[in-house]
């Protein structure tokens, strides 16, 4: 198992690049094409569907060899939630979130990509993300005190 912060810094940047180079290619950077995903009706684009059917067994496969390991490769413990629990902030949270991306068409993974091309109105849902997640971090500390 390696543990060298190098490996970790460099296995981070090679996934985040393959990940925003497929969000990009996939058109989930485009918040008018997943707008037309999430709107059905007339003019409904069933496109990034295929994008999904694609993924989904792309990622059963990687989760079939890794799902037995005791540690990921270049750290010493998986950084994954445990709780299974549904709580009112997680339902809140899921909630705006899909409104968020139906009223945007911008999801945080396609945002940042977006926002590090250039594009201005990714640069202030960011921006906005950001804020919102600062919010919530003070309210969380206000609440518990």
């Amino acid at each position: 198992m390696f543990q060298h912060k190098h490996f970790q810094v460099i296995a981070a940047f090679s996934v985040g690049l393959i990940f925003s180079l497929g969000l990009g290619i996939s058109g989930m950077t485009q918040p008018q094409k997943v707008i037309g995903f999430l709107q059905l009706g007339e003019g409904w684009d069933p496109s990034l569907m295929f994008v999904m059917m694609g993924a989904i067994p792309v990622h059963a496969l990687v989760y079939y060899f890794v799902r037995g390991k005791k540690t990921p490769l270049f750290d010493s413990k998986w950084h994954v939630p445990t709780s299974r629990e549904i709580t009112k902030p997680l339902v809140i949270g899921s909630a705006l979130f899909g409104f968020g991306w139906a009223l945007g068409g911008f999801c945080p993974g396609p945002a940042l990509t977006s926002a590090g091309a250039g594009a201005p109105s990714a640069v202030i849902f960011v921006i906005f993300m950001f804020v919102g997640m600062i919010l919530r971090r003070v309210y969380q500390r206000f609440s518990k005190s």
